[in-house]
């Protein structure tokens, strides 16, 4: 999904900014495809999630160090972890189980539950007024959510476990908005990320299960790193730097489709007319939310 970047700079990009945040949304959208194409080489989901914090903590560490940005300290490192637990052990983990309970087309599309959380915590938590949009957008999500479940498809197994796999998977997703906006102003995203990663990874490693990996699973499991998870999100932030966040959030909301395009044509995932529906109604909710213009935006998927 479309994060929050750095503030627009009157700078012109070499690219173009919308084919930026296009190559963003293909790269986010590869996410479920290759987590699928892993996990069919025998690579275990949480294993899946735990190389997956490793390898792009690593990619953001070492670019933090290189530009020398300051990492937090006390109470802000503490917090940091506490999201690096929540916001990637889980985050990351649960979105895994979601692509091998339901698909990668389900699991993208649920993904996008995460601002109807988002507008249902910031009443809870944090007061925000919960208007007529909210309210129907949340509505729209929990109505596209009964369509995707009685609507299925070939290739698409929606069960109790890949519902609520996804669906944790948008919550969860969701807590990059309260982090970041808290934090993704004070310091750098990847000095954050190169810290939350890491925790995120040793709290999946309990959980892990360790297997013999082929050269595919391996090229796949960088591919989410590398492609996916850093490039994605450089992309998407070099892209908002000049172009506002509204025209930003409308090209972005092409993951799901690239995810579900992809998906019919790597694994035959089809799903029905209703869940098709179902899933238009979840983005189009979710893009309602998205485009409210003062809406902060989660930081990277």
């Amino acid at each position: 999904m479309a994060p929050h970047g750095p503030p627009v700079s009157a700078a012109r990009p070499t690219i173009p900014a919308p084919l930026l945040i296009l190559c963003a949304a293909f790269l986010w959208g590869l996410l479920g495809i290759l987590g699928k194409q892993a996990q069919q080489a025998g690579v275990a989901p949480l294993e899946v999630a735990f190389w997956r914090a490793v390898l792009a903590g690593g990619l953001y560490a070492l670019h933090a160090a290189v530009i020398r940005s300051p990492l937090p300290r006390g109470r802000d490192l503490w917090i940091t972890a506490a999201f690096g637990v929540a916001g990637v052990g889980v985050f990351y983990g649960s979105y895994q189980l979601a692509v091998r309970s339901g698909g990668a087309s389900l699991a993208s599309v649920l993904l996008y539950t995460a601002p109807a959380f988002v507008a249902l915590m910031g009443w809870l938590f944090l007061r925000e007024r919960l208007g007529a949009r909210e309210l129907l957008a949340v509505a729209g999500t929990l109505l596209g959510i009964g369509l995707i479940s009685l609507g299925g498809g070939q290739g698409v197994t929606v069960t109790g476990a890949a519902l609520a796999w996804g669906l944790v998977a948008g919550f969860t997703y969701s807590l990059y908005y309260l982090y970041g906006k808290a934090f993704f102003n004070r310091y750098h995203p990847t000095a954050l990320l190169s810290v939350a990663l890491p925790v995120g990874a040793v709290c999946l490693l309990p959980f892990v299960e360790f297997s013999a990996k082929t050269p595919a699973a391996w090229g796949s499991l960088g591919a989410i790193a590398v492609f996916s998870t850093y490039l994605a999100y450089l992309a998407y932030s070099a892209g908002l730097r000049h172009l506002n966040a509204t025209r930003a959030s409308v090209i972005a909301s092409l993951e799901p489709v690239v995810a579900t395009v992809l998906a019919a044509l790597i694994f035959a995932e089809r799903p029905a007319a209703l869940a098709l529906l179902g899933a238009a109604l979840v983005i189009g909710a979710a893009l309602s939310l998205s485009l409210k213009p003062s809406e902060a935006r989660p930081a990277v998927e």
